[in-house]
C-alpha cells in the first residue's frame, strides 16, 4: 500500500516535475476522504493518503509560484474492482455502502479533466471533492451519489 499510494504518487511528482513547470502543467493527485476519517482495518490506506494530501499541498506551496498547478481530487467512493473488494470485507462503514453510493469512474475522469482547467485555480494546493454538491456543479457533472 505504501509503495502504491504514497512512494508511486511521489516518484511520479518527482518524475513529471519538470516537464510540468515547463508547461505550467498540472499534478493531479488521488486523494480520498480516508485521508482525513480513519476507518477499522485501513490504517494502511488512510495513513498513505493523508501523506499524498500533504505532498499535494507542498508540491503547490514550493513549486506554485514557478507555475506547477497541484491539486488533490477526492472522489468519493467509485464503482470498481476496489469496491467490490471491500464492500466483501465488511470490516468497516464503507463495506456496507449501497449501489447508489458509488460514482462512475467516468465521472471522477471528468472532475480530473475539469481541475486541469483555470476554473480549478482558486483549489490549487487544496483536496478538492465531488462529493458535494457544489464540487459537482463547479465540474459540471449530474446528479451523482454523494
Amino acid at each position: 500500500m505504501v509503495d502504491v499510494n504514497l512512494k508511486g504518487v511521489y516518484h511520479t511528482a518527482r518524475a513529471a516535475l519538470a516537464p510540468l513547470l515547463a508547461s505550467r502543467g498540472t499534478f493531479v493527485a488521488m486523494n480520498s476522504g480516508a485521508a482525513n476519517a480513519p476507518l477499522e482495518g485501513w490504517s494502511h490506506y488512510c495513513a498513505t493518503k493523508a501523506a499524498v494530501q500533504m505532498l499535494t499541498r507542498q508540491l503547490h506551496k514550493e513549486y506554485g509560484a514557478e507555475g506547477l498547478r497541484a491539486i488533490g481530487l477526492s472522489p468519493g467512493p467509485v464503482a470498481g474492482e476496489m469496491q467490490a473488494a471491500i464492500r466483501a470485507s465488511g470490516l468497516n462503514p464503507a463495506s456496507r455502502l449501497l449501489d447508489g453510493d458509488y460514482i462512475s469512474a467516468e465521472a471522477a475522469a471528468e472532475a480530473v479533466a475539469w481541475l486541469c482547467t483555470p476554473a480549478a485555480d482558486p483549489f490549487l494546493g487544496t483536496d478538492f471533492s465531488i462529493k458535494t454538491e457544489e464540487g459537482r456543479r463547479l465540474v459540471g457533472l449530474d446528479r451523482i451519489a454523494a
